[in-house]
């Protein structure tokens, strides 16, 4: 590593009995620095130690030390993050571009060894299993099993990249989920490198939820799949120098209130704020009364609140919680030494920096609440819930709900159930659909069904399994309810996927499993199970009765996404809450249940049970953490992290230092964007003669765009794979195969939910063929306007892109043609991407939308100033003219801003795309 060193920052550091090289802030001799918010500290270190006069230059650091917090963001800075995180889904699709950059690195005349990751790439294999099997004592054994029949292949590809590439890892399946492997194992929060240079520990994730690890005071956070590729190989993360948001929290929760109340309600205040693009900062003395694991819990949000992170600062807390994960004394001392030099280290007395705002919340007026029915930061107090879902039912029907709502509702207080899958089940192939109720219990669940009827009950991977005070208060709870004599309707499907194998050691010391097991919350899993939409398909009887009656059914889960279509393709409404309040959901069956006034039933006494008796106190939680949980569990867990189980070490794979392409496959194919790429880019030109492929309204999720769940057998997606001989129970999900873009482009806009209005009075990915106005699906559409030779375009909402940091929404939009989306406003994660893949993000100026200038979709549109505006590199402004001619002849001319924020984006753009940008860097040809 080499640098300038201008600011004479360059010093030695003393920690553990090692010697660290470091670079200091205090070099900077600035009163301004004491003001500097910690994770602004973070990155002007970043910028300290890599200042070359290039690509970081002595302008930038001191632009960043007089940082004006006031300020709207346009200074452009190059952050080079120590690491990559991903996981399985984003990770396969990741290594597939590596892949087939190798091959065309040798097409343009250079070595293939070059493209290797250039910063530690870490694969968490976690977004595959699904909740086939549950509610038995084998359900774990045969969903791993049908997890490994179904991505053998991808699970081989990844093995493969194991041997191929430099600094690549990958943690085999049934280990836990990306974000809690990271934070109790993988995060360093010091980094070091081979020549003992100490730095804050930072990365960027493919994985929206990676800001989890902000709660251990390391910055990072979620990006698309081809920036973090960008990142692996040697690319500074380019940025704005970000407004900072300081959250104070003084207080402590109260009674009843647990930490995921505490969150959803910071997702409520933050949203309302607006936080996209900025960053979130806790401080205030409520932060010291907050275990780590609450802090984890906060941070994994920060996507739902909007903001790029949500980061808590190092104090003893962080230790404490290294040294109970198992951390080295070595490691931990270096930590503290280092944050106390650099004046980072959080103490009570500690100068409270400026902001450029400040929200407050005092934790005693937390109540519990959860989040629904579709996204998360709309956040409803538990006893208003019943309220609210019945006036929300409206706007959930179906086209063929029943929207009367006079079904019969019948309670159920006998036995719950599931039927096992049978033994040629177990054996072979994955779960045909779940055998029926009726055909286990002899009972007709259609009459116990009816419009809010929850049929998914989930303690689901990722905002709280990494929490213990939550998962034991559920464990808490399950068991008053089973000694009281409650049981779970058979019609609930339960599942426990913990975040961390470390949480079936803390049940079973705390004697919390059996009760658990009873409610039928038996562990299905160590994955991204529920929330990513892996929730497995529901007992045919029930899926039968939602769609003969247009049922409007639930699902409760403890998870942080809940958008439309995204849990499973037969639940339209979905609540996010607490491990304690989805056990509790479980028990009561409905959603419309008032737990202060109904009871959950009758104990064995006869005398009615509710809520208040049998929901644990703070002090029972509490005594149960200090009781169960202990450094040696996550020692042993960890210890063998990376050897996998049987079914993982005996996986043969490829050698070889490029991939050998199976031309059948239908898991992994040769990605296409550097088919036939000239040595330097074309020149880009204007856009002209475009068609609108949809018109969407707002909120229009990464999940609308490139689902993650389960594949229609008659969508085009569906169509692919069984033309290639795959059956329709071997399917597996999108997420499975974004290995593949044959089925992404096929499934992308491919969302059961998806409302495109040039096709009112449907759902699912259909537009209309222009001029024709043929209806068909949206892929179709997009190849026969390939043949034509016709542009496409998007026109949406506010905060298009919202959700996960899905690349392939990105990838998938590009395939079938779309070279520009005109929305009101977009998440952040999603406009980078757009741009990262070759597609111009505009922006209707404030106060104009779709409605406002009468567009329908169905007009022609050019925007002629494209290539002059991109070679003078926005020198007269960022807002361009673009033309929509309609069927009359007469033409709107919109006024729009170009979203490309950066100059270094601009690069990407003219090059089409960021990795055709840096494969032709790395071959010397840019």
């Amino acid at each position: 590593m080499s640098t300038v060193n201008s600011f004479g920052a360059k010093a030695t550091l003393t920690a553990g009995g090692k010697s660290y090289t470091y670079y200091r802030l205090d070099a900077l001799h600035t009163v301004q620095l004491t003001r500097l918010p910690f994770s602004l500290k973070i990155l002007l270190e970043n910028l300290l130690r890599r200042e070359d006069g290039v690509s970081v230059t002595a302008d930038d650091i001191n632009f960043l030390v007089n940082w004006d917090c006031s300020a709207e963001p346009s200074r452009e800075i190059a952050y080079m993050p120590a690491r990559v995180l991903m996981q399985d889904f984003t990770g396969v699709p990741a290594v597939v571009d590596l892949a087939a950059m190798r091959d065309a690195m040798k097409a343009l005349g250079g070595d293939p060894q070059k493209i290797n990751p250039l910063q530690p790439a870490e694969l968490v294999i976690d977004h595959s299993v699904q909740v086939d099997e549950y509610g038995t004592a084998n359900a774990y054994e045969l969903n791993s099993l049908l997890e490994f029949q179904r991505n053998r292949e991808r699970y081989a590809f990844l093995k493969w990249g194991q041997t191929a590439f430099r600094n690549f890892s990958a943690v085999p399946p049934g280990m836990g989920i990306c974000h809690q492997v990271n934070l109790e194992y993988l995060a360093r929060v010091v980094f070091t490198t081979d020549d003992n240079v100490a730095y804050p520990d930072t990365l960027v994730g493919t994985d929206s939820h990676t800001t989890m690890v902000n709660g251990l005071g390391v910055l990072g956070w979620g990006v698309g799949g081809i920036e973090a590729e960008a990142a692996m190989l040697g690319q500074p993360v380019s940025m704005l120098v970000p407004q900072v948001v300081g959250f104070r929290l003084t207080g402590k929760l109260k009674q009843g209130a647990t930490a995921t109340d505490l969150v959803l309600t910071v997702t409520e205040m933050l949203r309302k704020h607006g936080v996209v693009g900025k960053f979130v900062e806790f401080f205030g003395p409520g932060i010291s009364a907050l275990p780590l694991a609450d802090r984890a819990t906060i941070a994994n949000m920060a996507p739902e609140y909007g903001a790029t992170c949500g980061i808590f600062p190092v104090d003893v807390e962080t230790l404490n919680y290294l040294r109970l994960t198992g951390r080295s004394e070595e490691q931990i001392a270096l930590v503290e030494a280092y944050y106390k030099a650099q004046g980072m280290f959080h103490t009570a007395n500690a100068k409270e920096a400026t902001y450029s705002s400040v929200l407050h919340l005092d934790l005693g007026m937390v109540e519990p609440s959860v989040a629904g029915p579709k996204r998360p930061q709309d956040r409803v107090a538990l006893s208003r819930t019943a309220e609210s879902f019945k006036s929300q039912l409206p706007s959930l029907f179906g086209p063929n709900s029943n929207k009367n709502g006079d079904r019969q509702i019948v309670r159920w207080q006998g036995e719950g159930g599931h039927l096992a899958a049978d033994e040629e089940t177990k054996s072979s192939k994955p779960t045909e659909p779940i055998a029926s109720i009726k055909d286990r219990l002899g009972v007709d669940v259609d009459k116990y069904l009816h419009h809010g009827s929850i049929v998914i009950a989930a303690i689901t991977s990722c905002t709280n399994t990494s929490n213990p005070s939550v998962m034991l208060a559920a464990g808490l709870l399950a068991k008053k309810a089973v000694e009281k004599g409650l049981v779970t309707p058979p019609w609930v499907k339960t599942s426990l996927a913990p975040g961390s194998r470390v949480v079936t050691d803390y049940y079973e010391k705390a004697g919390l499993t059996p009760y658990l097991d009873k409610l039928r919350f038996n562990t299905v899993g160590y994955g991204c199970t529920t929330c990513i939409g892996n929730s497995g398909a529901l007992p045919t009887d029930v899926t039968k009765a939602i769609e003969d009656h247009g049922l409007v059914a639930v699902s409760v889960l403890s998870g942080n996404r809940n958008f439309e279509g995204r849990i499973n393709s037969d639940v339209r409404a979905n609540y996010l809450m607490s491990p304690p309040l989805v056990v509790a959901y479980a028990l009561a069956g409905r959603i419309d249940f008032d737990f202060d006034n109904e009871p959950l039933g009758k104990g064995k006494d006869g005398i009615p049970i509710y809520l208040t008796d049998i929901w644990p106190s703070q002090e029972e939680v509490a005594a149960t953490v200090a009781s169960s949980i202990d450094s040696s569990m996550f020692h042993k867990e960890y210890s063998t992290v990376s050897k996998g189980d049987v079914n993982w070490q005996n996986l043969k794979f490829p050698s070889g230092d490029t991939y050998g392409w199976e031309g059948d496959s239908t898991y992994i194919r040769q990605a296409p964007y550097f088919d036939n790429m000239p040595a330097t880019p074309e020149p880009v030109t204007d856009i002209a003669g475009a068609r609108v492929l949809a018109v969407l309204g707002d909120s229009i999720t990464t999940d609308h765009i490139s689902p993650a769940g389960s594949i229609k057998l008659n969508s085009p997606a569906g169509k692919y794979l069984t033309s290639n001989g795959v059956k329709p129970a071997d399917f597996n999900s999108y997420g499975s195969r974004r290995g593949n873009h044959e089925v992404m482009v096929r499934g992308t806009f491919a969302n059961v939910r998806l409302k495109n209005k040039l096709a009112p009075g449907t759902e699912g990915g259909v537009t209309r063929l222009l001029p024709e106005g043929e209806q068909m699906s949206i892929y179709d559409a997009s190849v026969t306007y390939a043949e034509r030779g016709t542009p496409l375009a998007i026109l949406a909402g506010k905060e298009y892109g919202s959700g996960s940091s899905r690349d392939w929404a990105a990838k998938g939009t590009r395939l079938l043609g779309v070279r520009f989306v005109l929305a009101e406003s977009y998440e952040r994660i999603h406009r980078s991407n757009l741009v990262g893949m070759g597609i111009l993000p505009l922006q209707f100026l404030q106060g104009q939308c779709v409605e406002s200038l009468g567009l329908t979709g169905e007009e022609v549109y050019d925007i002629p100033g494209l290539k002059a505006m991109l070679d003078s590199k926005f020198a007269d402004g960022k807002v361009i003219t673009v033309h929509a001619k309609a069927a009359d002849g007469s033409v709107k001319n919109i006024q729009a801003q170009v979203r490309i924020d950066t100059p270094q984006e601009i690069l990407y753009y003219l090059h089409g795309g960021i990795l055709q940008y840096v494969l032709r860097q790395l071959a010397g040809k840019a």
